[in-house]
């Protein structure tokens, strides 16, 4: 559950399925057992912030709070062909409190040792250089939608800001 530290039960249960290993650009989750298409790998846990936190692994929870993940699914690399997606459950209510919880969900078929992946979609002005190495790289860490918008425009000189664009 968000906002408690990981249980030894479900810390246990996860490092059965799921491994940190080093990649090409850090950490990563990996798969222990092969993972259907539409099924539902682990709970997301970690400690719920305020909007003004600041990190390199925080969760937007629809712009209410942020989570800071906990391992192993701190780890969650990006991919523009991304073989998992987090599933936000906002309404369950513990003691008259509504509780956000994030999972992560397989969109496709995982196998045995394959890396766990997502598709950050962040916006335009906080995109970095893709390294993902997919046959559809967008060529940077952005939503889709975003590579669709016009370039921002620099207000000292009104030249085009290098953007994903």
């Amino acid at each position: 559950m968000l906002g408690t530290k990981t249980g030894k039960t479900q810390s246990a249960k996860l490092d059965e399925i799921v491994k940190v290993k080093m990649t090409c650009v850090g950490r990563g989750v990996f798969a222990c057992r092969d993972f259907a298409a539409d099924s539902v790998i682990g709970e997301i846990d970690g400690e719920v912030m305020g909007l003004d936190h600041e990190s390199n692994y925080c969760m937007d929870l629809e712009g209410k709070a942020l989570l800071e993940p906990a391992a192993p699914f701190r780890f969650l690399n990006h991919s523009c062909e991304p073989n998992c997606q987090l599933l936000l459950w906002k309404y369950q209510t513990v003691k008259g409190r509504r509780l956000r919880r994030i999972w992560v969900s397989a969109i496709r078929d995982v196998k045995i040792g394959e890396e766990l992946t997502i598709d950050y979609a962040w916006p335009m002005d906080a995109a970095v250089p893709c390294m993902c190495g997919a046959a559809t790289c967008r060529g940077w860490v952005v939503d889709k939608k975003e590579l669709r918008r016009p370039p921002r425009m620099c207000r000292t000189n009104k030249r085009p800001l290098t953007s994903p664009t």
